[in-house]
């Protein structure tokens, strides 16, 4: 998507836009995944009314079985607001190294130093899961299986979830995601970045 824009230096708007097609593109071939990987997270087998999923590949065909291609899709439309999560880490990413180069005055793509990049990744990681995550709070209660019934939509979950629990409800288990998603964000792009600047230096 960078390479489509075809120009020197990307805006804040370009960014987030390449971001987010990116990111729906994913989330429509990975979303029946999400919903068995939360369903296997929070199945107990003492539970009479629940199908029990034994694997992946078993909980996608049991899925299927019960509630058809829509039992897939659960949860997908808080997803598509989730796409965002990425988008804004992916743009505030790009701008970090946008202001390194303005204050360095070393080209945006020149290559840094690891400590930089990990800062860049954990400072983006960061304000994109503030930024998003009561998403992941409501597209969880509609995956969950335990929660089938309990809301009819995005909207109808958002609503009760505020009336009940008030804003901190949107942001349960922030703190435990940032300590589990914040070292892989940190890594991935440490790696991303070595290998792109090594595979370029071989052109």
């Amino acid at each position: 998507m960078k390479d489509f824009y075809q120009v020197e230096s990307l805006s804040p708007t370009n960014h987030l836009l390449a971001g987010t097609l990116a990111g729906v593109f994913t989330l429509s071939l990975t979303n029946p995944i999400w919903v068995v990987k939360t369903r296997m997270c929070l199945q107990t087998s003492s539970s009479a009314n629940e199908i029990y999923y034994t694997g992946v590949l078993d909980g996608l065909k049991k899925l299927y079985q019960a509630e058809g291609i829509r039992g897939y899709y659960r949860g997908f439309v808080p997803g598509l607001f989730g796409v965002s999560h990425g988008a804004l880490q992916f743009m505030a990413y790009e701008e970090f190294k946008k202001m390194r180069s303005q204050y360095t005055g070393q080209p945006v793509e020149s290559k840094l130093n690891p400590l930089e990049y990990i800062a860049m990744a954990a400072l983006s990681k960061v304000f994109a899961v503030v930024s998003t995550y009561p998403y992941q709070v409501i597209r969880s209660r509609l995956q969950d299986a335990q929660y089938l019934g309990h809301y009819s939509g995005t909207v109808d979950t958002f609503q009760k979830i505020l009336g009940r629990e008030g804003l901190k409800g949107f942001y349960k288990g922030m703190f435990p995601s940032l300590l589990r998603v914040t070292p892989a964000c940190c890594i991935t792009f440490l790696v991303y970045e070595n290998i792109s600047h090594f595979l370029l230096s071989k052109d």
